[in-house]
């Protein structure tokens, strides 16, 4: 299938561009299982006699996007990219685009990397230039919700848009049969009149429970799940970024942090309540709670992504005394040096990544503060919203405390949490003082190592809402 975007709410492409159109090869299989790079090159792979999935690719690349640009062909499947497979690492794991760079990185042939250009260009008879144009425009997706997940997620879809809601006691599933019938008499294309005049015929047409006023950042792009739609307006920070290395360092306090905080007091004017969805950087997460703070007067909701979607905010859960709590450590680093980092791990263990990287590189830390739950680093460490913003209240305290009366002492902060929590953080920043924040290289682009993101405040922004 295809969709060709709004132009004014569309994302950006792996390489910046505006996306005009995404075609999806959805392939579904019985038995879940691997693919490679090979498999990408056999017809019998989408159950096809004669054409393979990369030559379709390639007759639509020619087709619309001549030049690479613009135009995303993906593949969605239940299955999953062979771990084993030389494909596997030059698969973007935000995007699911193929990394050019990765593709390329060896002039011959004879390499992995080589193997995979040689097989496609031999079965496609292209030239390296052109194959270089088609892979530009390939990417890969995985879903893994059995079909009854899928069916939950499509009812909760379904009662926002108004579309006609099937209950869970319902063996027949007639948007099923629906998309075949629609094939059969050749429709199989719609705009959104044409859609919605269809679905009043098929008598689908529902109460819809109204879209909640949702505000989208984002700085990565999430597999399945565009904010754009659904989102009643989106901040995209993704072209500032290659994968989760930023291109420019000096973005953090010249670019991002002035558009992320005029965007927010915008979605925040005349509302007591917003909701939020951060699929963003630790950075932005921290930085969104500075501008929201908590002398803002705001409610905030925040879309957190766990093994669902829920919606968590301070008070969305009475308080249970069997939530995991906080331990913490200090770690001498250099006796004497003013600064302060604390390594936070509610999620998993960052101290021995932290210590490496401070005794190397910022020699005014002089101790580590650790903390992590006291049930263990883990997913599902943090309960909920509330439980989230009692455990930022809480470290924010012993922040306070470690750092004594050396007010004018920079606090580095290094996170491992989810982005509620780093949010609610965020929210006290101001009880907090000078905060530097650093973002580790979860790709490998770098050194996998830690860099220093954004500091707060910045001098002449004023972060109060």
């Amino acid at each position: 299938m295809w969709v060709e975007y709004d132009l004014t709410r569309s994302a950006s492409d792996s390489h910046g561009n505006t996306l005009r159109r995404d075609h999806i090869q959805c392939k579904w299989h019985v038995t879940p299982d691997y693919y490679g790079f090979r498999q990408l090159i056999d017809p019998e792979f989408i159950n096809a006699n004669a054409r393979s999935l990369l030559q379709r690719a390639l007759d639509a690349q020619r087709a619309y996007a001549p030049d690479g640009n613009g135009v995303r062909f993906k593949l969605l499947t239940n299955w999953r990219l062979d771990r084993s497979d030389a494909l596997r690492e030059m698969v973007s794991t935000r995007s699911g685009a193929l990394r050019i760079e990765r593709l390329y990185k060896t002039a011959t042939d004879n390499s992995k990397a080589g193997g995979i250009r040689k097989a496609w260009r031999e079965h496609l008879k292209i030239s390296e230039a052109e194959l270089r144009v088609l892979a530009r425009t390939l990417a890969f997706g995985e879903v893994t919700d059995n079909l009854d997940d899928l069916r939950e997620g499509l009812d909760t879809l379904f009662a926002l848009v108004g579309l006609r809601r099937i209950r869970a006691n319902e063996s027949a599933f007639p948007y099923d049969d629906l998309i075949y019938q629609w094939m059969g008499q050749d429709s199989l294309v719609f705009d959104r009149e044409s859609f919605r005049a269809a679905c009043s015929r098929e008598g689908l047409l529902g109460q819809g429970q109204g879209r909640p006023l949702i505000y989208g950042v984002k700085s990565f792009e999430h597999a399945i799940d565009r904010l754009e739609d659904r989102c009643t307006s989106v901040l995209n920070l993704v072209p500032a970024f290659d994968e989760r290395s930023i291109r420019c360092d000096g973005d953090w306090t010249g670019v991002l942090y002035p558009r992320l905080r005029a965007f927010l007091l915008k979605a925040a004017n005349g509302q007591s309540a917003l909701r939020l969805a951060l699929d963003a950087h630790v950075t932005l997460a921290f930085a969104a709670g500075s501008v929201l703070n908590v002398k803002s007067g705001r409610r905030v909701e925040l879309e957190q992504r766990t093994a669902d979607k829920r919606i968590w905010s301070a008070d969305d859960l009475p308080p249970d005394p069997k939530w995991p709590g906080l331990t913490s450590e200090v770690v001498d680093v250099a006796p004497g040096q003013p600064d302060l980092a604390v390594a936070v791990g509610l999620t998993h263990e960052v101290l021995r990544d932290v210590q490496r990287y401070v005794e190397r590189a910022v020699p005014s830390i002089g101790r580590i503060l650790a903390v992590k739950p006291s049930s263990g680093p883990g997913w599902q460490s943090v309960a909920c919203g509330r439980h989230a913003c009692e455990l930022a209240t809480a470290l924010a305290a012993q922040i306070r405390t470690e750092r004594g009366g050396a007010a004018s002492a920079m606090i580095h902060l290094f996170v491992a949490a989810p982005n509620a929590f780093t949010f609610f953080l965020g929210q006290r920043q101001p009880l907090l003082g000078r905060v530097c924040l650093y973002e580790f290289d979860f790709e490998g682009g770098r050194d996998r190592s830690y860099a220093p993101a954004l500091t707060l405040p910045i001098p002449d922004l004023r972060a109060g809402a």
